[in-house]
């Protein structure tokens, strides 16, 4: 699939979109049209997006479909937010968060002691 560019291949300045085009009719609509931030997210980060949708925010099974441990599923999800401009809301982890996650086998001890250090 190919994706709209997002940024300009000269200066690397931002684009937008200024024409549209209906493919029966025709019709053409001229104007200045940003691109939504979910068109230019990255081809991974879109990815991570369906299969996070797909899961219906299960992390446990967003781990299991990718292949990829709970810390990397959380970290992806903070990297998404952000690439979105969310990232105001983005909430580390509790304690109570990384233990239940421990408690619910969706990460290892490892992985628990990491997130801990990390707050």
């Amino acid at each position: 699939m190919v994706h709209i560019p997002v940024n300009c291949p000269a200066c690397n300045a931002g684009m937008s979109i200024t024409e549209l085009r209906c493919n029966k009719c025709h019709t053409v609509v001229q104007g200045n049209f940003p691109i939504n931030k979910l068109i230019s997210l990255s081809e991974e980060d879109r990815e991570f997006l369906m299969t996070f949708l797909r899961s219906r925010g299960n992390i446990k099974e967003v781990q299991e479909r990718m292949g990829i441990s709970y810390p990397t599923v959380k970290n992806r999800l903070d990297r998404l937010l952000s690439a979105l401009d969310l990232n105001d809301e983005v909430v580390s982890l509790s304690q109570n968060d990384v233990i239940n996650a421990l408690k619910n086998g969706e990460i290892s001890v490892d992985e628990a002691i990491s997130l801990l250090k990390e707050r």
